[in-house]
């Protein structure tokens, strides 16, 4: 890899928007094993369920329940949003 290589994956990343992002996150110690942690837990919890297969049927209760609650929070959110919305309107 000669000067002019390494001068062009300089370049390449002051040119990425994320560039400044990723160093700082990098330059922080801990922060790679806080990105690792969402990927041992997965793994952690396919291990579970490769055990005991009925954990998948409250994973996926809990899910479900989880994303309904989301769905109301947010429906309640856009219908007081288009509330608003008309009352300044007018």
């Amino acid at each position: 890899m000669g000067s002019e290589d390494k001068t062009q994956s300089i370049n390449n990343v002051r040119m990425c928007p994320m560039a400044s992002t990723c160093k700082g996150m990098a330059q922080k110690p801990g922060s790679v094993y806080l990105l690792m942690l969402p990927g041992f837990l997965l793994v952690l919890v396919g291990v579970l369920i490769i055990f005991e297969p009925r954990i998948l049927v409250w994973l996926i209760a809990g899910v479900s329940i989880l994303m309904g609650i989301m769905m109301i929070l947010f429906a309640n959110f856009i219908r007081k949003m288009s509330e608003h919305f008309s009352n300044t309107s007018r």
